[in-house]
């Protein structure tokens, strides 16, 4: 090895050194449950409390033995991994226990067909792309009866078979000729170019406000992060924010963003221009609960509200549970709880088992496009290893008649309540707790005013979350970090596993940490300045 090249820092050396001044840049050699393993200076193995859990990946914690022991037999077996355009019955039993879930969970009998990837970001663009091919679909199919029924149309004219009314000509904007037959060709050549103009807008994208899909070249605009999508804006889509809670922007953007396509068409012997509703939206995006946006769950009745703006609309919803799906609210889908019936359903993290990429885009029947599978692939994405593992995560999960599913949800509310009672102790530093199941998020007061200049540096930098990380990670041996796009807020997204008494360790740390706040001590951060 060229040991020039090997003590180089090559592997991302910026992140590495923003990780380094809150004291994060810890190598984890191994790892069980909700316990990762650093190394100390003599090479002893340190114990930490993990409480990041892969970002939702671990809802099973790190290696589980019946999912190491799967894939064991997998390697030895030697299943392929690369053995595309061939069939995959193992991917067919995937989708077909996804189906049987979701049916049960949400109470529709409608299939949902598969395209399966290696991440949540793959599966939310491969969402999109359907949806966008979807609509083109449907606007193709419009256009192309809108031109026949012109064609009709003229053909009754010319045979004298049809008179145009004046009101056609006024709507249009096109002057009456002497005779029908003289100006038909101008009212069509007029619809024609309002229906191209209509039709050549871009699709409509709605997401919500603190919502995050992903930072590939397309989810990344539809992430609400500014200082992810500004820099890349000129390559992607129009992504309009939709606020929580608001289904008065909703009306705005239904009446805003419609439009309608002419259909010149003949009745009775009169020629009548008609409107047809031009397919505007591309897709609606959501979370159950935002992640990265702070831990912010959906409301039911907001729920609601999206969930007929997209009847009214004719726009697909696309319920992003990448994060909150495979059972870390207590089932295997978050939005299920919530009434919410997606067009789409993106799921990721946990579907893996924390040992396999595997992600997984599923879209119903009526918006279903075979051709899709043609123009759409992914290399490692359906093989057998990462299927025959997510596989037997579903087994796990629906166990004991789904008794995992209640342990989260148990779990969840034991580990809620422990951080409210905390954040009652200590108001004043406190802001909110927020999350469902095991989500769970707890923010912090804005601390860019405190009287301590580093923890006012650390909160207007944008790294008051890291800095409590770094001392929560030193002081306490406990793994978490702060929600990207609302870094006052710490994420707890432990497996299933969780005990009682790891909930006490977070406890007596967080009270450590409120207490450190609340007395602007930050010389007491384990943490060098």
């Amino acid at each position: 090895m060229n040991t020039e090249y090997a003590e180089t820092e090559l592997a991302e050396p910026h992140l590495r050194r923003l990780l380094g001044t809150a004291g994060l840049d810890v190598e984890y050699v191994s790892g069980e449950g909700n316990t990762l393993h650093h190394r100390a200076g003599n090479g002893s193995l340190i114990p930490v409390l993990d409480f990041a859990g892969g970002y939702g990946s671990l809802i099973l914690g790190h290696n589980h033995p019946e999912i190491v022991a799967r894939a064991r037999e997998l390697l030895d077996a030697r299943s392929p991994v690369h053995a595309q355009f061939s069939s995959h019955p193992y991917a067919n039993r995937l989708a077909a226990e996804l189906n049987r879930i979701i049916h049960r969970e949400t109470g529709v009998e409608e299939p949902y067909y598969a395209t399966f990837a290696n991440s949540g970001a793959e599966a939310i663009e491969a969402a999109v792309k359907h949806a966008e091919l979807d609509r083109g679909a449907r606007l193709s199919a419009l256009l192309a009866e809108t031109r026949a029924s012109a064609e009709e149309t003229r053909a009754a004219v010319l045979a004298g078979r049809a008179t145009v009314a004046a009101s056609v000509h006024e709507r249009l904007g096109v002057p009456r000729a002497a005779r029908d037959e003289d100006g038909i060709d101008l009212l069509i050549a007029e619809a024609s170019r309002h229906n191209a103009e209509v039709a050549g807008r871009p699709p409509v994208l709605l997401a919500l406000q603190g919502g995050f899909h992903g930072k590939l070249m397309g989810s990344v605009q539809l992430t609400h992060n500014e200082g992810y999508r500004a820099p890349f804006a000129t390559l992607g889509v129009r992504t309009r924010f939709v606020p929580m809670d608001r289904p008065d922007v909703l009306k705005e953007v239904l009446e805003q963003e419609r439009g309608t396509l002419y259909e010149l068409r003949h009745r009775a012997g009169r020629v009548e221009l008609a409107e047809r509703e031009h397919p505007a939206y591309c897709a609606f995006l959501l979370e159950p609960v935002q992640g990265e946006g702070g831990i912010r769950p959906l409301s039911r009745k907001f729920a609601e509200d999206i969930q007929e703006f997209g009847r009214q609309a004719d726009c697909p919803l696309v319920v992003d549970e990448v994060q909150s799906g495979m059972g870390r609210t207590g089932a295997l889908l978050a939005s299920a709880a919530l009434g919410l019936r997606g067009d789409y359903y993106a799921l990721a993290k946990s579907l893996g088992g924390g040992l396999a990429k595997a992600s997984v885009m599923l879209v119903r029947e009526a918006r279903y496009r075979p051709e899709f599978e043609l123009v759409h692939s992914s290399t490692f994405a359906k093989d057998s290893f990462s299927c025959h593992i997510a596989l037997k995560v579903l087994e796990l999960l629906e166990a004991d008649g789904g008794r995992l599913y209640r342990q989260a949800a148990e779990r969840g509310e034991a580990l809620a309540a422990m951080l409210r009672r905390v954040a009652a102790a200590f108001p004043d530093v406190v802001k909110e707790v927020r999350g469902r199941g095991l989500m769970q998020g707890f923010e912090f007061h804005d601390q860019s005013g405190a009287r301590s200049p580093r923890l006012a540096e650390a909160a207007r930098s944008g790294l008051f979350g890291y800095v409590v990380a770094g001392h929560l990670l030193h002081a306490h041996a406990i793994r978490t970090f702060p929600t990207a796009s609302a870094v006052h807020t710490l994420r707890f997204e432990p497996s299933v596993l969780l005990t009682d008494d790891e909930i006490a360790r977070l406890e007596r740390a967080l009270t450590d940490v409120c207490q450190i706040v609340r007395d602007q001590a930050a010389e007491r951060l384990a943490v060098p300045a």
